[in-house]
């Protein structure tokens, strides 16, 4: 186990993680770290109780957008829905909402107080975005938020929704956006049922580290 130095900003090669996919512990969730990780391959993923933990895990569920699946049923919702989809005009008031839902594995935590300002700073230097999913009562009801690890990977955060299949409808919005931006490949980081549904899939790491070099 690799124990990062407060003031190197240095991350060991990801081939190294153990088998569960962690890489290291320790460090700080600064910009130019939280830079650091997200351009070699790397996020960050703890309980508020415990040190940071750095993971690169093998296989990685990522989604290529050319792949989304869209069920008849959603593109139903979607012709009849009347729900606003926007792009940062309300990066906090996502992430809250994402922190407020289980997520990874349904550990509850993960996406505490200090999670959420690493992320809120990254926000604030052009290297995230949030796309929003606003009701007929202009009451934001979905949302996603994103991670630009590179020119060619996004990296999907967190997602969550109040009315149904709103989540859906952010995370389809988001396959179309990558497509216009000429990105490859949207990292899922890990599988769950709900994301191979919309058709994300695991790849080897290997793989996957191909689109950092």
């Amino acid at each position: 186990m690799f124990q990062l130095k407060p003031h190197k900003i240095v991350f060991p090669p990801v081939s190294l993680a153990n088998n569960d996919g962690l890489l290291a512990i320790g460090g700080d969730l600064s910009l130019e770290r939280l830079i650091e990780a997200y351009r070699n391959g790397i996020f960050p993923w703890y309980n508020e109780e415990d040190e940071i933990m750095w993971w690169a895990p093998d296989p990685r569920m990522v989604l290529f957008p050319k792949e989304i699946k869209v069920s008849k049923s959603m593109r139903a919702f979607m012709r009849k829905s009347n729900y606003k989809i926007t792009q940062n005009e309300a990066f906090e008031a996502v992430i809250k909402n994402c922190a407020s839902v289980h997520r990874k594995n349904d550990t509850g935590t993960w996406l505490h107080e200090e999670m959420q300002d690493a992320y809120i700073n990254l926000y604030k230097n052009d290297r995230a975005f949030s796309i929003e999913v606003w009701n007929e009562n202009s009451q934001l009801v979905g949302g996603l938020y994103v991670v630009k690890s590179n020119d060619k990977v996004w990296s999907g955060e967190s997602m969550f929704h109040k009315e149904a299949n709103t989540s859906k409808l952010a995370f389809i919005h988001l396959a179309k956006l990558a497509e216009e931006n000429n990105i490859p490949i949207i990292d899922c980081q890990l599988y769950t049922d709900h994301l191979a549904s919309l058709g994300a899939r695991e790849i080897p790491r290997i793989d996957f580290m191909k689109y950092f070099q």
